[in-house]
């Protein structure tokens, strides 16, 4: 993703949130501070048509973490799925491009949260079911419990 490409992503982005319960709605200075890559914080790449239209894009966070008492490691390069928006291009393929992307990266690990249509990806691609659960806490706002499916927005 470059700055040109700003506006194309929010079009994007908040078409796609409409299908979701619970989900941000994003301007132009959002989508830059959030997508635009930046290097050990945030990479998002996009998808043009032959036409030079911006049809689909992924996005990963990372967040690197410490291994501690091991001889050999020191640390674990993780990619976190963030926002990941296809129009034409199928999920799965996206999501296939994104572990290659992430792994020419030289990330160690990719997670994934269940939310939006992640689960129509997670087990064809062979990610392995966490042991944890994700709770959201937002203070002063009204919303009503929902499946992770109906969830279109991503904390970090």
């Amino acid at each position: 993703m470059e700055s040109k490409d700003i506006r194309s992503v929010r079009e994007l982005i908040n078409a796609y949130l409409k299908q979701f319960h619970l989900a941000p709605v994003m301007d132009e200075e959002e989508v830059a501070h959030w997508f635009l890559p930046r290097e050990h914080i945030i990479d998002t790449f996009v998808v043009e048509s032959p036409s030079g239209k911006l049809t689909d894009f992924l996005s990963f966070y990372t967040l690197p973490s410490t291994v501690m008492h091991h001889p050999a490691h020191k640390s674990l390069k993780a990619a976190y799925s963030f926002y990941n928006i296809h129009t034409e291009t199928p999920l799965l393929d996206l999501m296939s491009d994104a572990l290659i992307l992430a792994k020419s990266k030289g990330f160690d690990v990719f997670n994934a949260l269940d939310l939006m249509e992640n689960k129509t990806f997670l087990e064809k691609l062979k990610f392995g079911i966490g042991d944890g659960n994700l709770q959201y806490y937002l203070y002063n706002w009204r919303c009503p419990g929902t499946d992770s499916e109906k969830v279109g927005l991503v904390l970090q």
